[in-house]
């Protein structure tokens, strides 16, 4: 895996041996895709959708949903994971590309966040697939005010994974790539 734009073009993004037996990387098809759909759509973000703006990658594994957007111009970051060894293995990454002072790191379950110290204009949510987790993520996010009034989710999940969005969320856009399935979401 590369960092595929950006000040960090062409980065490798480590799997570290105590993450590869539980982390699932976003493909770099379906991270281009986000990061194509996120610069190009319609959908408010003038083309800059990364400038200055503070990202909460949710279930980070390897990070590197938030180091491409620190990449592109993200003002902040902040990885959220509850398992120890893939925190520790997105912060090696930062570290790797000299972004410490750009990250934050939180050991929780993204199903029960603590109430958020700020609100993030883009959050990338990624929980493992089919162990229903996506319903209470995105709950936690929205009662915990993790994100912006006009803030943007993309959630993954697996292609063959039904999942029902709590009623704070409106669907703007639905994208599959392979085994995975993108939303974007605003709230309601």
């Amino acid at each position: 895996m590369r960092i595929i734009s950006g000040k960090h073009k062409g980065r490798r993004i480590e799997l570290g041996k105590e993450a590869s037996h539980f982390v699932r990387p976003t493909s770099d098809f379906a991270r281009e895709a986000i990061f194509n759909i996120l610069n190009h759509s319609d959908l408010g973000l003038d083309r800059h959708a990364f400038i200055d703006q503070d990202v909460l990658d949710s279930c980070c594994g390897t990070g590197a949903l938030g180091l491409e957007a620190l990449s592109r111009g993200a003002r902040h970051v902040t990885f959220v994971d509850k398992s120890r060894e893939a925190l520790a293995n997105a912060h090696h990454n930062a570290e790797k590309m000299h972004e410490e002072d750009n990250v934050d790191f939180i050991h929780a379950d993204a199903c029960k966040l603590p109430r958020a110290k700020r609100q993030y204009g883009l959050v990338f949510l990624d929980p493992p697939y089919f162990k229903n987790m996506m319903e209470p993520a995105l709950k936690a996010l929205h009662e915990g005010g993790w994100l912006a009034p006009d803030g943007i989710v993309v959630a993954e999940h697996g292609a063959h994974e039904k999942i029902a969005l709590p009623k704070a969320y409106t669907l703007i856009d639905q994208r599959r790539y392979g085994r995975a399935t993108i939303n974007l979401l605003k709230l309601a």
